[in-house]
């Protein structure tokens, strides 16, 4: 929408629960997370809607994602270790590592 709040446009266009976008660094994609699958996933998508992408593609749910300000990387949070872990992929979704990994819940990335 514009800053007034004029011209909203629905960009995800589902019935699932589609939640925390944030804009790339150059504002060209958005990533957001959604439980359109039987879980939460993080997708991508150009930032007029087309192009989306799940770029977690995992069992467990992943959520928060966070644009590094670079936009080459993507921290997001999630359940797949058996705890809260954060982890850091290519805006593609390839990539995927852990990087707090220890027993306790790690959320929040940014």
């Amino acid at each position: 929408m514009n800053a007034d709040g004029t011209g909203q446009i629905d960009l995800t266009n589902n019935p699932a629960s589609d939640r925390k976008p944030v804009w790339s660094p150059d504002g060209t994609k958005i990533a957001f997370y959604s439980l359109s699958d039987s879980n939460n996933e993080v997708y991508v998508m150009n930032a007029d809607g087309s192009g989306q992408t799940n770029v977690t593609n995992n069992v467990a749910d992943d959520s928060l994602p966070a644009w590094s300000p670079d936009g080459s990387k993507i921290a997001f949070f999630t359940f797949r270790d058996g705890n809260g872990e954060v982890y850091v992929m290519n805006a593609d979704g390839s990539g995927q590592v852990n990087v707090t990994n220890n027993v306790a819940n790690d959320f929040f990335p940014a």
